[in-house]
């Protein structure tokens, strides 16, 4: 069975994700969608949150496993019995960010190849970050990210403002 690891914080899942994801499906028999437990980065999403998310998302996709990982991305793929890493470019930018971690994991499991694909021009300019901000300050963008998404980052910038509210 050929199998690809896709890992990512998906803080939250975007189309731009799923889009990436639907095209490794088509390429591999199985697609991991990996959700990083230790991001380095301030998370809007507990790993459990995102975990779900990115189920609701996937939901009805075929020869998708969701799983969270801890640790090396590269002791994911060998525990899982992966064969690709899956990364997104949508820029030249991430390309030498992206090339220099591809090196890396190279040079720490051997066998474990990165594939690059670049989502559909729609989502090139997407990224977890910006649509955090604009749904954050009301914006409406329901064919950038999925509806379990959307009411995830609205309930929790309620709760947001709920907090700042009590201060």
């Amino acid at each position: 069975m050929k199998r690809a690891l896709y890992p990512g914080t998906f803080d939250p899942i975007t189309n731009g994700h799923l889009d990436i994801l639907k095209k490794a499906a088509r390429i591999f028999d199985e697609v991991i969608l990996a959700v990083a437990s230790i991001t380095g980065k301030d998370t809007t999403f507990t790993v459990e949150e995102r975990l779900e998310l990115c189920r609701q998302a996937t939901q009805g996709m075929a020869n998708i496993r969701i799983l969270s990982f801890d640790g090396l991305v590269v002791d994911c793929a060998r525990k899982t019995g992966a064969l690709a890493m899956i990364r997104g470019l949508r820029a030249i930018s991430d390309f030498e960010y992206e090339l220099s971690l591809a090196m890396m994991n190279k040079k720490l499991y051997g066998d474990l190849d990165t594939i690059f694909l670049v989502p559909d021009n729609k989502y090139l300019y997407l990224s977890s970050t910006i649509i955090k901000q604009v749904v954050y300050l009301n914006g409406n963008i329901p064919d950038l990210i999925p509806q379990c998404v959307e009411q995830a980052l609205k309930k929790k910038n309620l709760q947001h403002n709920n907090d700042l509210e009590k201060k």
